[in-house]
């Protein structure tokens, strides 16, 4: 008889080179289980742009980490053991790429190994306004089997910094992880009047 093996929930992380890079190190923070990382060389540049820490910090957050052009890596196949991708953020480029099938880097590759295997594929894109091109493309992946899960952060939490609109983006996509989180207060209906 097989022996099953059970291990931790294994989710491999892909950055890109959008405007977005504290969602990615937020998210790196705050799941659970093993990550995989993997961070495009255009990533690299953002993440010294927008957080206060280099690549190497986002690199320790990781279990293991790939190079993206390294398309022999595990990732790179349906037989290696992951439970989900997250894409965050999602470039329009990286977007486009996956919607047409191009697997020309690891992060591409590994999204159309998820959608082949039916495992579970967030793309968070951050970019706007949306082209009706890009838009299509969503749909496509849409369609394909991804969640499409665009940084959009809420206000009815009241947010007093910018930290708190990156946990709300964060929050949600954990929650389409299936992971618990108390990163922010739950909706829990509209206030009595006078409250």
């Amino acid at each position: 008889m097989e022996k099953r093996v059970s291990r931790a929930m294994r989710t491999i992380v892909g950055v890109t080179g959008a405007s977005g890079a504290p969602y990615a190190h937020r998210l790196l923070g705050a799941l659970d289980g093993e990550i995989d990382l993997i961070l495009s060389r255009d990533s690299e540049d953002v993440i010294r742009l927008e957080t206060d820490v280099g690549p190497k910090e986002f690199l320790k957050l990781a279990t293991r980490s790939f190079a993206n052009d390294d398309l022999t890596a595990p990732p790179a196949s349906g037989s290696y053991p992951f439970d989900a991708m997250v894409i965050v953020p999602c470039s329009g480029t990286t977007v486009a790429k996956i919607a047409a099938g191009i697997a020309d880097n690891l992060i591409t590759r590994a999204a159309a190994v998820a959608l082949k295997e039916r495992r579970q594929l967030i793309l968070v894109p951050r970019e706007t306004p949306l082209t009706p091109i890009m838009l299509e493309n969503l749909l496509k992946l849409s369609h394909a089997g991804a969640s499409i899960l665009p940084a959009m952060p809420g206000f009815y939490h009241r947010p007093k910094d910018v930290g708190q609109l990156v946990d709300f983006v964060v929050a949600r996509i954990l929650d389409q992880l299936g992971q618990k989180t108390e990163l922010i207060d739950r909706w829990k209906g509209m206030p009595e009047k006078g409250g």
